[in-house]
């Protein structure tokens, strides 16, 4: 059943091969008008880009005043500026090796440590890495802030998260893996999700989550939320964070069983807004979800979407959504 769950999750959709400005089939899916206080009743998804393979991992450089994303099959990372649009920023970025291989061999996950440096999550090279360069200078120097744990060697790092004090939590499930659950490379029995500290230790936060994703911390960070793309169980967790960042009384914190199969998508990425509410990859688009775990409603793609990402005023909401790169304004009051 896990090979299932696997296959369907990376199922992707064939290019559409079409390129404008505002997605048609783009919506908002209300189910609380409370949802209106960030998203106005008639906003607009924008194309940003498209003709991409499977874009994952927006991250946005306020430094740069650009948005990064990984095309994972591709092993390469892409950049968008409202003034120049859409260029290549970095290749290799998951897979530094020349031995030729399949599967999903980049970078998907890209974070900004608090020092404002480039942090991959490298599907290729199974490790998380900081970028040796400049964020204007990128260059595919690395240097590995984790690749094993216990002497066994990490899955495929997907996605990953800063506390303010720099201590980074990072989820390992098999994606990058050219034969997933079945590959001989794989060293560890389970998929955990693990905390790199201060020091460089990489500890294990939990390993009873069949399929761990995105990640996420509420601003105070005494929460931590963890999507699950299984389809057999496809929900987000949400963990008490303790002081010393280990996590405990695990529960779901919102389940999208009734809504798998009827829109394309599962629990994937996520992005945490300053109101404490998540911007979820589920089924249909972008769940709007309240710290309560309510669901308000849903920015609906039409399409497989994999992650978001605020810029650092929370105007704009930046989604991947197969292969096409979007955008949607928010309230900012």
């Amino acid at each position: 059943m896990k090979k299932m769950t696997v296959l369907l999750f990376l199922q992707t959709i064939l290019l559409a091969g079409f390129a404008q400005k505002i997605k048609p089939e783009g919506k908002i899916i209300v189910n609380n008008p409370l949802i209106h206080q960030l998203i106005a009743e008639d906003a607009k998804i924008e194309i940003l880009g498209d003709g991409f393979t499977w874009i994952e991992g927006p991250c946005w450089l306020p430094t740069e005043n650009k948005l990064l994303f990984s095309d994972i099959p591709e092993n390469k990372i892409f950049e968008w500026t409202e003034k120049d649009g859409i260029k290549l920023y970095l290749t290799p970025s998951g897979y530094t090796d020349s031995k030729k291989r399949g599967g999903e061999i980049g970078s998907n996950g890209l974070i900004l440590s608090p020092d404002n440096e480039l942090i991959l999550c490298q599907h290729g090279d199974r490790s998380v890495a900081k970028m040796d360069a400049d964020l204007a200078h990128p260059k595919a120097d690395f240097t590995i802030l984790s690749n094993s744990y216990n002497g066994k060697k990490l899955n495929s790092p997907n996605d990953g998260v800063f506390a303010k004090n720099g201590d980074f939590f990072f989820t390992d499930p098999p994606y990058g893996l050219e034969h997933l659950f079945d590959d001989s490379a794989k060293e560890m029995n389970y998929q955990g999700v693990y905390k790199v500290d201060n020091n460089g230790n990489t500890i294990l936060l939990t390993k009873d989550i069949p399929l761990p994703n995105g990640i996420g911390l509420s601003p105070d960070e005494k929460k931590m939320y963890i999507a699950v793309s299984d389809i057999e169980n496809p929900v987000w967790m949400v963990y008490d964070v303790t002081p010393d960042h280990q996590i405990k009384n695990g529960k779901i914190f919102c389940d999208a069983s009734d809504a798998m199969g009827k829109m394309p998508g599962n629990p994937d990425g996520m992005a945490i807004h300053k109101s404490g509410w998540l911007f979820a990859s589920g089924p249909g688009g972008i769940w709007i979800i309240t710290e309560d775990g309510e669901h308000l409603g849903t920015i609906y793609t039409g399409d497989r979407t994999s992650n978001c990402v605020f810029n650092e005023d929370y105007s704009y909401v930046y989604m991947t959504a197969n292969h096409q790169i979007l955008r949607m304004k928010l309230k900012t009051h």
